[in-house]
């Protein structure tokens, strides 16, 4: 293969795509990370929930992985994945466009790049993101345990998170100004255990610097708490696929890329992993998921070359 082909390309460099990363590296792939360096996760101080890494700063893991994956010949840039296409020859690939002009040539890419929480326009909400403003009742809960806790409701899942957290505090008021009426039943299954349902809007969340003391309501009435669980809705980063037209799949989160369970996309040459295909997926789900995903297209470049390699072997006199 000539060597200014990668065999992958990974978009993000995260810990689904440094996982992945790993596996093509100890492969003795030659592999390209670029990452843009803004990870969802970002926002806050601690990682939760990790094994052998529970407290761990989230960039302490990545600058661990990075050395690692390093190790193994893998190179990594700083950068961003534009456009990508399929090369004029299929044995030729991909070409991948970044932001700063570079035209990549590589024989597979796997999409890492994670997505944005898209938090709705509400005045003290996104400047507490990853503090006193909470997603993950797993990754955040037991920091807030027993206290005040509010529960903004974005979407009729936030219901089923309210029940996550009345395990974490008996003092939980969710409010769902942004759902309209509640169906009785869902109503009477929270007031059964204590939980406090608040139908006026949401105006403003008080408090100083990053702490959550109240939320304002419409009406002007103030409500106190100490800690806002809510989703926004989730954005995958993989625009830069668009001129592809890969299918994807509706599902209550949204519009994200159809995969299997590899994480290939309808493009056999294209993975994508992690947040860009899973909301849900936290530190160590997205390590696994890289994992397999790497190591799947380890397999298939195995088996192009042998393809390759029988084919020159019938062609040759």
């Amino acid at each position: 293969m000539q060597q200014n082909i990668w065999d992958t390309v990974i978009a993000g460099g995260g810990p689904a795509g440094l996982s992945a990363a790993l596996m093509l590296g100890r492969s003795r792939r030659r592999v390209l990370v670029v990452d843009a360096g803004s990870p969802r996760n970002r926002f806050a101080e601690h990682m939760h929930g990790v094994l052998g890494q529970e407290g761990a700063h989230p960039g302490a893991l990545i600058a661990r992985a990075r050395g690692e994956v390093a190790d193994y010949g893998v190179e990594l840039r700083r950068g961003a994945v534009e456009r990508v296409e399929r090369a004029a020859r299929e044995a030729d690939g991909l070409r991948i466009a970044t932001a700063d002009g570079d035209v990549l040539r590589a024989r597979t890419l796997i999409v890492a790049t994670g997505l944005s929480d898209e938090l709705p326009d509400i005045p003290g909400l996104a400047e507490r993101w990853g503090t006193s403003v909470l997603h993950c009742p797993f990754c955040h809960g037991w920091e807030v345990r027993d206290r005040r806790l509010g529960v903004l409701a974005t979407t009729p899942l936030a219901l089923h998170q309210a029940e996550l957290i009345r395990q974490l505090s008996d003092r939980v008021t969710v409010f769902t100004g942004l759902l309209g009426a509640l169906d009785p039943g869902i109503a009477r299954r929270l007031h059964a255990r204590g939980v406090e349902l608040e139908p006026e809007p949401v105006a403003e969340v008080l408090g100083t610097g990053s702490d959550v003391s109240a939320v304002r309501l419409r009406n002007g009435r103030e409500v106190g708490v100490e800690a806002i669980f809510t989703a926004g809705a989730p954005r995958p980063h993989d625009g830069f696929l668009a001129p592809l037209g890969l299918e994807r799949s509706e599902t209550p989160f949204g519009s994200f890329l159809a995969v299997d369970p590899t994480g290939r996309t309808s493009e056999e040459r294209i993975w994508a992993v992690g947040n860009a295909v899973n909301p849900g997926a936290n530190v160590p789900m997205s390590i696994g998921a890289g994992a397999m995903t790497g190591a799947a297209a380890a397999g298939a470049l195995a088996g192009w070359d042998f393809d390759a390699a029988v084919r020159q072997d019938v062609e040759q006199p």
